[in-house]
């Protein structure tokens, strides 16, 4: 049974005793909230160390008078994962002042970074040696490596690059006595025992405090092009993608399916964003391509479109003729989220099924929401790696409060569905705080053991991110 005690004055005043006196500052509202609004965090003590030692000193403190410390990258995570409502005041540890670039490795496509660093400052960081850190997302602005390590984020180049896990090649971390691990190797090959990076990577905090990361670079493609093509329905879109796929080999970067509803979402909240259609369709896909020298995008767009259209898989599709209209494109996709988020949803869910598994999934996931009463649903994502984003909303004339009763009831529907489908009910968004029920009903019995094993292993006080991913024991 784990007792935790809160950041007294006395624990502040030890913790002053050590460190610099800037490293520590009242705590903000923005340290307390998250994005959907569904958690207050309890104020404690928030400190904001500058070096890895820093935070050695500061989390070997909390383990020594048990104290939980909640780490905050970016605050942007979707599923409650930074901010803990319940339990003693615990020590925010904000890693926002440790953002150095530490070194780059050009002819090694490899970069170390500390975990404070914007997930954009990152990708211009890889600009400036002519490589790309390709992971992107709608976040990148505010999101830092660590949160985005830590949750195993995803994005929209998971199709050709990978998630974050498949783009990080060592790992500094601060575990939860206040060892440092220093795992920094910039090896592709390393059979050495357990791959204990891998273990960190989506922990989301639970077993150690990501420090600083080597990243994995890759090349600028030649060229680059972006299209919208319409489709008939998801199953057209699938055999688009597999059509896409040979057509080009391993130059699709991004392949994102959008149905109407978010284009009337986005007219009914943000009217300044320009649509590709004059006329909506019921689904389209968004596609980019980064080619090797030698090949044209533009050309290879052209001859993907003829083929689906001889195929009857699309029948209207525009092709970007210049990077802003390349960025139009784009600015449209990543605005969806923000007008769902002006609308107001019942229920969201970030779920993933097999990627033949997507049509059907859709349909008996209309007829079941459908029989639960009037919704609208936006159903978007990244359907060339299985991931959508199935959200449900209310009717014209009716607000999310008005389905307060609904909403459990639609999340266990669809995620009932998902999991009947050899699914996942956390595509990329993580565990966090949201999902932890969710966790326990749907995973293996013997995962979660296992799961609880390591943690009690790496973490016996449970001071590390108390609530987050797996229950605490009382």
């Amino acid at each position: 049974m784990t007792y935790l005690a809160p950041a007294s004055a006395d624990f502040e005043a030890t913790a002053r005793a050590i460190l610099p006196p800037d490293t520590f500052a009242e705590v903000g509202a923005q340290y307390l909230e998250e994005p959907r609004g569904r958690y207050a965090g309890s104020a404690g003590l928030l400190a904001k160390p500058r070096t890895t030692e820093e935070v050695s000193k500061l989390v070997k403190l909390a383990h020594d008078h048990g104290v939980a410390v909640i780490p905050y990258g970016g605050g942007t995570g979707l599923v409650g994962g930074q901010v803990a409502e319940d339990g003693p005041a615990p020590l925010i540890l904000s890693l926002e002042r440790m953002t150095a670039l530490r070194a780059v490795y050009p002819s090694e496509n490899a970069m170390v970074v500390e975990a404070g660093m914007i997930l954009a400052d990152v990708q211009s960081n890889a600009a400036a040696y002519d490589r790309i850190f390709p992971l992107s997302l709608a976040s990148e602005g505010s999101a830092r490596i660590g949160g985005v390590l830590s949750t195993n984020a995803g994005g929209v180049n998971v199709l050709r690059y990978g998630n974050a896990r498949d783009l990080c090649l060592g790992l500094e971390v601060v575990l939860a006595d206040g060892t440092i691990w220093n795992g920094l190797t910039r090896l592709r090959k390393n059979n050495t025992g357990y791959d204990l990076r891998h273990l960190m990577i989506g922990a989301e905090g639970t077993l150690g405090i990501i420090t600083a990361a080597a990243l994995k670079l890759h090349p600028v493609p030649a060229s680059e092009g972006t299209a919208f093509m319409t489709v008939k329905n998801p199953k057209a879109a699938l055999d688009l993608l597999a059509l896409a796929q040979s057509h080009m080999g391993g130059g699709v970067s991004a392949f994102e399916i959008i149905h109407r509803q978010s284009f009337d979402f986005l007219t009914e909240t943000l009217p300044d964003i320009r649509h590709p259609f004059a006329q909506t369709p019921e689904w389209c896909v968004l596609t980019e391509v980064g080619l090797p020298a030698g090949m044209a995008p533009d050309g290879a767009l052209e001859g993907l479109f003829r083929q689906a259209v001889d195929a009857g898989l699309a029948d209207d599709g525009v092709i970007a003729s210049s990077l802003a209209q390349r960025q139009a494109f784009w600015s449209v996709r990543e605005h969806i989220p923000e007008a769902n988020r002006r609308i107001g949803s019942v229920s969201s869910h970030d779920i993933s099924v097999p990627l033949s598994a997507i049509p059907e999934f859709i349909e008996r996931a209309n007829a079941a929401i459908a029989s639960l009463g009037d919704f609208r649903i936006n159903c978007f994502g990244h359907v060339g790696d299985g991931n959508l984003h199935y959200n449900v909303f209310p009717v014209p004339g009716k607000t999310r409060a008005d389905h307060m009763q609904d909403r459990d009831m639609i999340k266990k529907t669809v995620h009932d569905l998902v999991h009947d489908m050899g699914g996942s009910v956390s595509a990329e968004h993580g565990i966090g705080r949201l999902k932890v029920d969710d966790m326990e009903r749907y995973s293996d019995p013997a995962k979660l053991a296992m799961m609880r094993s390591i943690k009690d292993a790496l973490d016996p006080k449970g001071i590390l991110n108390p609530g987050a991913v797996i229950r605490p024991l009382r």
